[in-house]
């Protein structure tokens, strides 16, 4: 039982702010354990956007409204995730050969093209919260987007390589088999099972990671750090513009 809470508390700690005073051991039972809770903390975060929400909805105009669930949803992650998804972009904007790319990637400044995909997501992403803000079923769909996102990084975990044996990927892979997408999975079939009216983020979201999952190894031949936490926004985006899609043309 300790591992189990040592795990959550560890995956809490790798993925968002929130602050965990706790001291967590890390080994082959904590850090697999930690992977699969990651759509757990997905529900978390989703949870506290959406108190916020419905605490705020009243008194904020759209646009306000907008950028206060934009700011919190970066906050809340720390950023975590944009710094790879500026670092992939940078990787690939540079056309280079492989090797090259993986040096750009770990390089800690950001390059002109992280810095445009990263204004580009956030203005998407801004985009298509302010045109479903007042959607009746729009902060539940947050509450599955960013849980799924989570859920999406466990399977390209499991089902694809890492790119070298070395690198906080690898860390987390290596203990880490097909048996644990069963504890990951939970979340999304207790949201599906409460919430049937959502139930077309599942195939969405396969789509997404089987996509994904063949660019990452066309163009990089395995995952990193970097590749994961870009497959959090991209899964996030993804999210958003189907249910953008959904809720203007199939509930119309």
């Amino acid at each position: 039982m300790k591992s189990v809470i040592y795990g959550f508390c560890l995956a809490i700690q790798f993925l968002t702010r929130i602050p965990i005073p706790v001291q967590c051991p890390w080994n082959s039972k904590t850090s697999k354990w930690a992977l699969r809770s990651y759509p757990f903390v997905g529900l978390i975060i989703g949870i506290i956007m959406m108190i916020m929400y419905m605490a705020l909805e009243s008194y904020l105009p759209a646009f306000f409204l907008t950028l206060l669930i934009i700011s919190s949803w970066v906050w809340i992650t720390g950023g975590l995730h944009l710094d790879g998804w500026m670092d992939v972009a940078d990787a690939v904007g540079s056309n280079a050969p492989l090797e090259k790319k993986w040096v750009i990637m770990k390089d800690p400044h950001v390059g002109s093209f992280g810095h445009i995909a990263l204004l580009f997501l956030l203005a998407w992403k801004a985009v298509l919260v302010y045109e479903m803000i007042h959607f009746d079923m729009f902060i539940m769909s947050i509450l599955f987007i960013v849980t799924y996102s989570r859920l999406g990084v466990v399977m390209l975990m499991i089902f694809l390589p890492t790119a070298k044996n070395e690198g906080l990927a690898w860390e987390w892979k290596k203990n880490l088999s097909r048996n644990d997408l069963i504890f990951a999975i939970i979340p999304v079939v207790i949201l599906s099972l409460l919430f049937p009216a959502f139930f077309f983020y599942a195939p969405a979201y396969i789509l997404f990671v089987i996509l994904y999952g063949r660019w990452v190894i066309r163009t990089f031949k395995g995952t990193n750090g970097d590749l994961l936490g870009a497959a959090i926004e991209g899964g996030e985006l993804w999210g958003l513009v189907v249910t953008w899609i959904y809720f203007s043309f199939v509930m119309a």
